[in-house]
């Protein structure tokens, strides 16, 4: 098994090994000293491959189990996909000394941690991710949100799990789009400090390596998370693509996913830091191509305005400014920050070929 510490406010580990979904009662019976009643709180899709194995798995440990099913789909991580769960904790009638398992990709994941942060002022909380995305990215650092009619994360709470579980055999089941978003992610920890990581994942074989990648990026994240838990400063190195990455889920309806926004965001934003000359022209080609090998899109057909005006409602808008991640090199990247007023200019920049 390999394992990663999370040197948060709350300490925990980032346990990763194939086949650990069906010992998930055997490490729940550790870290909450005994059998207690657990809500598994999922999407109705992650819920039909895996709550039933997971509730199983539970109860031959003697836990009480109960389990709630949000629709699918980004659309549907909303205050009311939450305040359902909320509601059926209440019903289900869980206390403090129980315990929620967030199950599923980073919908389910980050509307159940929200849930379990507000549910009698906080209850603890287990990760169970099984997309490749949430396990390199959302269920790691505390970060727990749902979306508004505004954007993209806009009510949430940093609130840590109590242990995350990632069983790589659940991205057997993965579409080969759904996969991607998670590459998006994985590629995105290369350009911010690890070329090697970067190179793997622009082989054919990388999937061989599949407990590596997921290992490597956790690691990369947690030692964000250890210097900057509330995401004032390191930690916002994490939002490498993602300024623009968000504008394009919210200009799209959400049709396009956060993994493939992300990566035209990433090619975005190393065309912007070419044009601000902060790096070569083969920083952007390097990345554009690592993308496109793994079937990731580089490029959407919205306008800068449209792009800007949805940008300026950025939940990382910081007053009158708003940052970007800019690389400078495959591993090394920097944060830089333009006026609301200039941010048309940089969004041209990034976006007109």
């Amino acid at each position: 098994m390999n394992v990663v510490q999370v040197e948060a406010g709350a300490p925990y580990e980032v346990q990763i090994e194939r086949g650990l979904m069906d010992r998930t009662g055997e490490a729940l019976l550790r870290l909450m000293g005994g059998a207690c009643s657990v809500a598994v709180l999922t999407d109705d899709t992650v819920d039909g491959l895996y709550g039933g194995r997971v509730q199983q798995a539970l109860q031959r440990s003697g836990f009480r189990v109960c389990r709630f099913a949000m629709p699918h789909g980004e659309a549907h991580k909303t205050l009311t996909s939450w305040a359902q769960m909320l509601s059926f904790l209440a019903r289900q009638r869980l206390t403090r000394t129980d315990c929620v398992v967030a199950l599923g990709g980073g919908v389910p994941g980050d509307t159940a941690g929200f849930a379990a942060a507000c549910y009698l002022r906080g209850v603890g909380y287990v990760q169970i991710p099984t997309t490749l995305l949430a396990m390199v990215d959302s269920s790691v650092g505390g970060k727990t949100a749902v979306d508004l009619d505004m954007g993209k994360n806009l009510a949430g709470a940093f609130y840590q799990p109590r242990l995350v579980l990632c069983d790589p055999d659940a991205l057997a089941t993965l579409p080969d789009g759904v996969l991607a978003d998670g590459v998006a992610e994985a590629l995105k920890y290369g350009v911010l400090g690890d070329e090697a990581l970067f190179d793997v994942l622009c082989q054919e074989d990388w999937q061989d390596n599949m407990e590596w990648v997921i290992e490597r990026c956790v690691a990369a994240k947690a030692a964000l998370v250890r210097d900057d838990e509330r995401d004032r400063g390191s930690r916002r190195l994490l939002n490498l693509g993602h300024t623009l990455g968000h504008a394009v889920e919210k200009c799209s309806g959400y049709a396009v996913t956060h993994g493939h926004a992300v990566a035209v965001g990433m090619v975005w934003a190393a065309r912007l830091s070419r044009r601000l000359g902060l790096c070569q022209a083969e920083v952007e080609q390097r990345i554009t191509r690592a993308l496109r090998q793994n079937n990731l899109p580089t490029d959407a057909p919205y306008t800068p305005k449209e792009l800007c005006e949805v940008a300026l409602s950025d939940k990382k808008r910081e007053g009158e400014r708003i940052a970007f991640v800019l690389p400078l090199r495959v591993g090394e990247c920097v944060i830089r920050s333009v006026q609301a007023r200039d941010l048309l200019r940089w969004v041209e920049l990034a976006v007109n070929p």
